[in-house]
């Protein structure tokens, strides 16, 4: 099992990477720290193979804690989940030497890619001692075709319309019925019921039912907490 250290100041979204690590399999997270100065220490105590960071905290840069922790000479592998989405930013986690990065809002299939991704290189590294230039160059090899999520997505679920409605229900306060999603990215209950739907069946959202006083329950969709 390869061990992996969240760290992510919101709460829920270090839950929610955890389930998505988990659910991979091969993987184990063995810490989560909702703050830099907590990271610093898990780093040195638990040894994790992979570090999950964002880069936005209260209390400083998730950049700035990849600088120091290779200025100390770790050679831990990192993988940025951010809603960052600056050329400079991800410049400077390409200088860092960051494995992969990852926009938020997460889609899983993209997360579960990047971990396999990380799983192969691992295990190729620790098979052999010595490359050709065709091994190095399947190694090094981790760009992602940009039209394979959407190849991935089941029929009728379009990547971009599917990130918008992420995002809503990121920024919402209290759970959403498919009506109001739909009103607010411009489409039919049933189109943004399809979506949430979706999102349900990965793990990106909860469903409740909200039973009221007359008529029909109605579903009513949140990020999981």
């Amino acid at each position: 099992m390869l061990k992996v250290l969240i760290v992510e100041d919101d709460v829920n979204v270090s839950r929610l990477h955890t389930k998505f690590t988990e659910k991979v399999g091969g993987f184990e997270v063995i810490g989560i720290a909702n703050s830099l100065e907590d990271a610093f220490d898990m780093v040195e105590l638990l040894i994790p193979d992979l570090i999950l960071l964002d880069v936005f905290f209260p209390l400083g840069s998730g950049l700035d804690f990849l600088r120091d922790i290779r200025g100390k000479g770790s050679h831990v592998d990192v993988i940025l989940v951010t809603a960052a989405r600056e050329a400079q930013t991800i410049q400077e986690a390409i200088h860092g030497g960051a494995f992969d990065y990852i926009i938020k809002p997460v889609i899983f299939e993209r997360f579960k890619k990047s971990l396999h991704r990380f799983s192969d290189y691992r295990k190729e590294l620790e098979q052999d001692t010595t490359f050709d230039q065709g091994s190095v160059d399947h190694l090094l090899d981790r760009n992602i075709d940009p039209t394979a999520s959407k190849a991935e997505m089941p029929k009728g679920i379009d990547p971009i319309t599917l990130k918008k409605i992420s995002h809503i229900l990121d920024e919402a306060s209290e759970s959403l019925t498919a009506e109001k999603v739909g009103h607010s990215i411009g489409a039919s209950r049933n189109t943004a019921r399809r979506y949430l739907d979706y999102l349900v069946s990965i793990g990106n959202l909860q469903v409740d039912m909200d039973y009221g006083t007359i008529g029909r329950p109605e579903k009513k969709f949140s990020k999981p907490t």
